[in-house]
């Protein structure tokens, strides 16, 4: 396992560029197969993109704030001191590996914003507190756990589908969480991927020798201002905590009135809300706060330039028929017994090409909820909807759309981890496939 897993990484480092670039060459690929592959013209193409670019806006900004609150909150002296305490628990190297990957995984199946910033925040905090343990590793597993989200309580496309009003509600009814999220099926995978996932991520720990120990002198953060010894009224205010305080207990009012009207409804912006209204409250001061920002804020860019490409990539595969072509030459080939593995790797190719959730299933869901009815016997429309969920979140773990918020809290490239990543593509691939054959 180790070598293969060196020689994975080597591989990764060598000849995989950066996510920058891997966005551009995607976007050319799309651009080729929809020109050369449907009726699309050049022109169309272009079309497409342009008219795509802006598409993720709202989204890019969501996710911008993901890292940026995150960051700043992981930077609070209270928040700080909890992820020490967490990340000294595992007394060996392979332990701390262990604690990642699960915990992780277990936000991420509680809500995959949180997890995906809080899983990263405990991998640097361990980097910082051993010095026997691959930082690339780390990061990895941290983002490894960021597999389970679709299967767990806040994905997307079961959700959606069980909502009033959903748009294929006509086709295929309401359907609970209980026919969803809730099955044996999708919790077995979930419980298998809880398991082995972190054990494979051990296993994959390289010799001692070939391990990349972080220098803890990038991982230090400059501390707060000082306050100085006679103010302006200026300065006053930016280091008087009342203001925290006060804004702080705005904030905690509407949460508490958020979830006493709408439940436990986890989604992006309530949980920025949460993180943004937290780190001004556990900085105490403004001035405090405004320091944390200026050094956050930095790690943004990556996801302000390629999301765009992103949305102009999903632009192009829907516009184009290009995504439903892919999705067609799977169910054509499908049977009642291949139906739902079939569903499930064509959704992990589209996947590659659009990583949104919401987006793949509008994409797919026309061709399927017909395939379902078409092929019939025991096929069901629950189980085929999460079939698209499960394909959704297996391929981010070689696409870089998501590791983006993570890799730019740990200050790492995509090809850094995606050797790692590559194998629990390889082993989730199987157990998924598996679970979806032989019980589903």
């Amino acid at each position: 396992m180790k070598f293969l897993t060196n020689l994975s990484t080597k591989l990764m480092e060598r000849y995989l560029p950066d996510a920058f670039i891997f966005v551009i060459l995607l976007t050319l690929l799309v651009f080729l197969l929809g020109w050369g592959t449907t009726d699309s013209s050049v022109i169309e193409m272009v079309t497409y993109f342009g008219n795509g670019f802006w598409g993720l806006l709202a989204f890019t900004l969501q996710m911008a704030m993901v890292l940026l609150c995150g960051h700043v909150m992981a930077k609070s002296p209270l928040f700080k001191s909890l992820l020490q305490a967490l990340a000294a628990a595992p007394k060996t190297a392979g332990g701390a590996i262990i604690m990642v990957s699960f915990v992780s995984a277990v936000a991420c199946w509680i809500n995959w914003g949180f997890g995906l910033v809080l899983g990263v925040l405990i991998a640097k905090e361990v980097a910082r507190q051993r010095t026997d343990t691959d930082y690339r590793l780390l990061i990895a597993s941290s983002y490894s756990g960021f597999l389970v989200w679709h299967g767990g309580i806040a994905g997307s496309i079961p959700l959606s589908i069980a909502t009033e009003g959903h748009p294929y509600a006509a086709q295929i009814g309401i359907i609970p969480t209980t026919d969803t999220i809730f099955t044996f099926g999708n919790l077995l995978i979930c419980g298998i991927l809880l398991v082995a996932i972190p054990l494979l991520n051990y296993f994959m720990h390289p010799a001692p020798k070939d391990r990349i120990i972080v220098d803890k002198a990038k991982l230090e953060e400059p501390e707060p201002t000082p306050k100085p010894a006679v103010m302006t009224p200026a300065e006053r205010l930016e280091h008087s905590a009342w203001l925290n305080y006060v804004i702080g207990a705005c904030g905690l009012a509407y949460v508490v009135h958020y979830f006493y009207t709408k439940g436990f409804d986890l989604n992006l912006n309530i949980i920025n809300f949460i993180f943004f209204f937290a780190a001004v409250v556990l900085h105490k001061t403004p001035r405090n706060f405004i320091d944390a920002v200026d050094e956050a804020v930095r790690g943004v860019g990556p996801i302000l330039v390629q999301f765009p490409f992103y949305a102009a990539i999903m632009a192009m595969m829907v516009n184009s028929g290009l995504a439903a072509n892919i999705t067609n030459l799977f169910v054509s080939a499908a049977s009642e017994d291949s139906f739902y593995v079939l569903a499930f790797l064509s959704a992990g190719i589209v996947n590659f090409f659009i990583p949104s959730g919401g987006g793949q299933w509008a994409v797919q869901a026309p061709v399927m909820i017909e395939a379902v009815n078409a092929i019939g016997g025991s096929l069901d429309q629950a189980k085929m909807a999460m079939t698209i969920a499960w394909g959704d979140a297996w391929t981010n773990m070689i696409q870089p759309f998501w590791a983006l918020p993570a890799l730019a809290i740990a200050g790492l490239k995509a090809k850094d981890i995606m050797g790692f990543c590559l194998f629990v593509l390889l082993l989730s691939g199987v157990v998924i496939s598996g679970v979806f054959y032989f019980v589903f």
